[in-house]
């Protein structure tokens, strides 16, 4: 049997999903509730078909990869797996169901050694569902296609994103609210539902940053744990590494920078769970002078945050 072409098969699976999706973006049938996600998120109709089709390709193309997925959880074929998946079959389901073009595919690849980290990620690909723009990196082999990455070094001028789902809006903002005043006229900011299209459009040289904090603020603040299952339903729904870990290789590799909210590597956070030990917060910037400016504020905002008691 050929050896695995791993990159290959991330491509031709986002590409089989998107094929599988497209058609039901922006249909009244996608809404319906199908469940309740591994991480404990909604699963909706959309999400449900995704994943099947998933499972169907993998049996019949590599049934000896493992997979990750946000409603699967851990799937292992029978015997010693040399790769695992880390698949979100749809990045920004919301977007996705309302037919709106920020949601994508994203599929990470690592080799199944221990418990594989974000630093073991080898691969990385996203596809963009409406468009059908493909982002693929390989560590130490770059990015394609080539990346655009702003310019831009002031904080005032910055176009940057944010999530919103599942956090408690009071609590976020004061966080952020520094940088959301300081960009409203110069710039601007967004929440476009999906962590991968976020980030991907540093990349393209659309935006400047994406910042999402929450799990600091689960971690430091006093009360926010209660506050964010209050919002999430009774789970916390922050960044899991399925988000993240397909973007982050891609950003990486097109020269941007990547941390969590406190401006550490990201490279050591586990790949295979979604609960709130392993979700990771993140700030992602096109250069590292606005990365700093981007620390510093979120520092800032955290104080505010603690000063009035959670």
């Amino acid at each position: 049997m050929p050896p695995l072409d791993i990159r290959r098969l991330c491509v031709e699976l986002a590409e089989t999903l998107r094929e599988r999706v497209l058609p039901q973006l922006g249909t009244y049938g996608a809404r319906t509730h199908a469940g309740e996600a591994e991480g404990g998120d909604i699963t909706f109709a959309i999400d449900e078909s995704a994943e099947l089709r998933m499972e169907e390709f993998l049996a019949e193309r590599a049934p000896g990869v493992a997979f990750y997925s946000e409603d699967r959880g851990m799937v292992s074929p029978a015997g010693e797996g040399e790769w695992v998946l880390i698949v979100d079959p749809i990045d920004g389901t919301r977007p996705a169901v309302a037919g709106l073009e920020s949601c994508c595919v994203s599929i990470a690849a690592a080799r199944l050694d221990g418990e594989p980290t974000m630093g073991d990620v080898e691969v990385g690909c996203i596809v963009e569902i409406k468009s059908g723009e493909a982002f693929v990196a390989e560590r130490g082999r770059g990015l394609e296609p080539a990346p655009r990455l702003s310019a831009n070094t002031a904080l005032g001028r910055m176009f940057w994103t944010y999530g919103l789902r599942g956090r408690p809006v009071r609590a976020l903002m004061e966080v952020l609210a520094d940088l959301v005043d300081r960009s409203s006229v110069g710039g601007a900011s967004f929440d476009l539902g999906s962590a991968t299209f976020d980030m991907t459009r540093i990349v393209t040289g659309q935006l400047d940053a994406y910042i999402e904090p929450g799990p600091r603020i689960v971690e430091d603040a006093p009360g926010m744990r209660a506050e964010f299952e209050r919002v999430g339903g009774g789970a916390i729904l922050n960044n899991s590494p399925y988000d993240l870990a397909a973007a982050v290789i891609c950003l990486q590799e097109a020269g941007a920078v990547v941390t969590d909210a406190y401006g550490g590597s990201v490279a050591g956070k586990r790949l295979l769970g979604s609960s709130h030990e392993f979700q990771i917060s993140c700030v992602a910037a096109a250069n590292q002078q606005l990365h700093a400016g981007i620390c510093s504020a979120i520092d800032a905002g955290m104080e505010r945050l603690l000063d009035r008691g959670g």
